[in-house]
């Protein structure tokens, strides 16, 4: 049992796993069986680069993959509605709305991944633990979110799709899902025209749509450490979870892209 709580299999896999404020030993107790769904379904977790590049940073269909997985686990979407009544009068009324919440017999796990929003999504998140574990609504927050490797390493992921797709123009990428914008298009252009130090269309490519999309000042592994250890989200108990770059697969190529297409145009339906 606790070699499951321990998610040592992720721990294998590269996941990196942080557990704060007794987390741990709660879920140990009182959540084995939610814990080893919860690690079957990341442990499952793939996203292929196809789905990065023609998402332009959006949440890929690898991350919402892992949504329907743990929806279809029991971990649904919920809305805490935490009302103050004072001599029968209702004085105040706070509402929290949590992705993925997972209601067992020892308690409630709350749960919600962060693939690449903006930083203060992690002060939203941990702030909606802290109260609704205050109220006595969860026992255990779980964030979801880039890991080091995968943020560190995205530079170097995009780069070899460049690579492997041989994209020398534009042009090339129109056929992977993603077009820059007029603007993204002049950037790079001003760097492989440029007088002094000029750089090749690749590397400007890269640089590019790594900074404007997998920002610095985007939700990952480094943005939710920092806030945690100035005690953010204290003292709620938190398991931490980083996603890492061997997540990301090469070889679907144009398999990935059409099922990627094809699931937008039965949503735009």
């Amino acid at each position: 049992m606790s070699a499951a709580v321990d998610l040592s299999s992720l721990r294998k896999q590269g996941f990196q796993i942080e557990f704060l404020s007794h987390a741990e030993a709660i879920l140990l107790v009182d959540f084995p069986e939610a814990v080893t769904e919860l690690e079957a379904a990341l442990g499952k977790v793939t996203i292929p680069i196809e789905e990065i590049i023609a998402g332009g940073g959006g949440e890929s269909k690898g991350t919402q993959r892992l949504r329907r997985a743990l929806n279809e686990l029991g971990w649904v979407k919920t809305k805490f509605e935490v009302k103050k009544i004072i001599n029968g009068q209702e004085r105040e009324a706070i509402s929290h709305e949590v992705d993925h919440v997972r209601n067992c017999a020892g308690g409630t796990l709350a749960l919600e991944i962060e693939w690449n929003n903006k930083d203060p999504f992690f002060d939203r998140d941990l702030e909606n633990f802290k109260r609704l574990h205050s109220d006595g609504a969860i026992s255990v927050g779980i964030i979801v979110t880039r890991g080091r490797t995968l943020h560190e390493n995205m530079r170097a992921l995009v780069r070899r799709f460049v690579e492997e797709r041989q994209i020398g123009r534009f042009e090339d990428l129109k056929i992977w899902g993603y077009e820059p914008t007029s603007k993204q298009r002049r950037a790079i252009e001003n760097r492989v025209n440029r007088k002094k130090n000029p750089i090749d269309f690749k590397e400007a490519l890269v640089d590019k749509f790594v900074a404007d999309k997998f920002g610095e000042a985007t939700t990952h592994w480094r943005k939710l450490e920092d806030r945690v250890r100035r005690g953010v989200g204290n003292p709620c108990p938190l398991l931490l979870v980083g996603l890492p770059d061997n997540i990301v697969t090469f070889h679907e190529g144009e398999s990935a892209l059409s099922e990627l297409l094809e699931a937008e145009e039965n949503e735009g339906e």
